[in-house]
């Protein structure tokens, strides 16, 4: 290196304190997009089907150990023991979701991945952490198939769990940008019980679908009508006014794994693989012209 060398100013796309300050946020923004886009055209991935559900979810195995443990623990209090003990009880009922959902993920996957096509079709893919999330890497997983994980860097509960395939493990910083790749390749959400995040994913496509603004038919499998209909009403919105009949006709609830793919088996195949479903436009990842950098 001569002296002349040391003189110069970084290259604006190798000058960190610009790339993480306000102005370079654009960059990044754009990073989120193109990064992703680049690894899912890499790894041939066409379209996903997309699970959503509460991350404090375990399997009947560990919930089952963890309610022993409480109950044959000694805590000072009783009321300590009872809090504890109603918890850990209602992770046990609750856990019948996380095998629910591995199961669902094995099905979808054992049959989609019998599907000839050039590219993967219908690739489960979630948020990437523990609960419901796990459940479908896992259900995925064993049925030999390549799952998606679109984590997010969060205070609490979001570490990426170790089923997901290791080429399709993102990590993102804008919720938005992780939203966008949630929407875009996915041909179905199947949405279990669960807190904000999974109403907010809901609701958002929902909406979508609702405007018309989706380019492709999104089906929509709503799972445990018993959570669900204790927590939304929607037939009370339809005699409020506030949404119409027809908007039911948006989503599908199902009660059992068996159920919910034989829905999205039936819907996938006549909305994405019959022949007049190859007349109506798609959103894939776009085959991007090979350059020199």
């Amino acid at each position: 290196m001569n002296e002349d060398d040391d003189k110069r100013a970084p290259l604006a796309y190798q000058n960190e304190p610009f790339l993480n300050s306000p102005d370079g946020r654009i960059l990044r923004i754009l990073s989120e997009y193109a990064e992703p886009l680049s690894r899912f055209r890499r790894e041939q991935i066409q379209d996903t089907v997309v699970f959503f559900g509460s991350a404090r979810f375990h399997s009947r195995a560990r919930a089952q150990s963890d309610l022993s443990e409480v109950n044959s623990s000694h805590l000072a209090l009783d009321e300590d023991l009872k809090s504890h003990h109603k918890r850990a009880a209602a992770a046990v009922d609750m856990a019948r979701y996380y095998e629910d959902a591995r199961r669902l993920a094995f099905l979808l996957s054992e049959w989609s991945i019998q599907i000839p096509a050039r590219r993967r079709r219908f690739v489960v893919t979630t948020g990437g952490g523990p609960g419901i999330m796990e459940a479908a890497k896992v259900g995925a997983q064993e049925a030999g198939a390549k799952t998606i994980g679109l984590n997010i860097h969060l205070p609490f509960e979001q570490n990426p769990n170790p089923h997901i395939t290791p080429s399709l493990n993102f990590e993102f910083h804008y919720f938005f940008m992780r939203k966008f790749w949630f929407a875009y390749l996915a041909k179905a959400l199947v949405i279990f019980p669960g807190g904000f995040g999974t109403l907010d994913e809901l609701f958002e496509i929902l909406t979508l679908a609702q405007t018309q603004k989706l380019a492709k038919k999104i089906l929509v499998v709503i799972y445990g009508s018993e959570y669900w209909k204790r927590l939304i009403n929607f037939e009370a919105m339809v005699d409020a006014g506030t949404i119409s009949s027809d908007d039911l006709d948006l989503f599908k609830m199902v009660d059992s794994p068996e159920e919910g793919f034989e829905f999205l088996k039936e819907g996938l195949t006549k909305y994405h693989l019959s022949p007049e479903s190859s007349k109506r436009p798609r959103e894939t990842v776009p085959e991007i012209a090979k350059t020199n950098p």
